[in-house]
């Protein structure tokens, strides 16, 4: 199965070019689904402090928003706990060849794809389900202008648990490991996630 922008499935991150075709029919269909497209500045991201700023005005964190890339993840998958809508995201990236020189960018990509395990799949830490939060997809995708896609490939597998794949054009990012159950797994203590 290739990436996707409307399935609560795996991989989280997608490194693509920004005039991917594929870019544009996922897109119609996570807003013709009701999602929500979120367009980030990668030139925003370029340390962590911005990038903690970006994320918190754009996405609309709470005001106890740690500033710190725990409090990203918690941020992020509890996004509808704190004034968002009910509807699904996806995160774009704009301008995403910057951040091939930023020294935490597999940090960054570890990060993304553990907020978007936990939306996606509403598991904690142990991967036992959260019965009273429902999951919504959550996926993000770096857009690129000129840089090859193979030279993020090495950076973004230096991620905590992240695998990379070079997938139909594009690369993309997921946490490895049986630590990570996916959407197609049954993970402990509740029923198999419904695609």
């Amino acid at each position: 199965m290739g990436a996707t922008l409307t399935q609560r499935r795996s991989p989280w991150v997608v490194f693509t070019r920004h005039d991917d075709p594929w870019l544009s029919i996922e897109t119609a269909e996570l807003q013709k689904q009701g999602g929500r497209l979120i367009r980030l500045d990668g030139r925003k991201l370029r340390d962590p402090g911005t990038l903690f700023a970006t994320f918190a005005r754009e996405l609309s964190f709470p005001g106890h928003f740690g500033h710190n890339w725990d409090a990203l993840v918690d941020c992020l998958h509890d996004w509808h706990g704190h004034g968002g809508d009910t509807k699904d995201i996806a995160v774009l990236i704009d301008n995403a060849d910057c951040l091939l020189s930023v020294e935490f960018l597999g940090l960054f990509v570890s990060v993304l794809c553990q907020a978007a395990w936990r939306a996606n799949l509403q598991l904690d830490a142990d991967g036992v389900r959260d019965q009273d939060t429902p999951p919504f997809t959550l996926h993000f995708v770096f857009l690129l202008d000129s840089t090859a896609l193979t030279a993020f490939a090495m950076a973004a597998a230096n991620g905590t648990d992240v695998g990379v794949e070079r997938e139909e054009g594009r690369l993309t990012a997921t946490l490895t490991g049986e630590d990570w159950p996916d959407a197609g797994s049954e993970p402990s203590g509740s029923p198999p996630t419904s695609q």
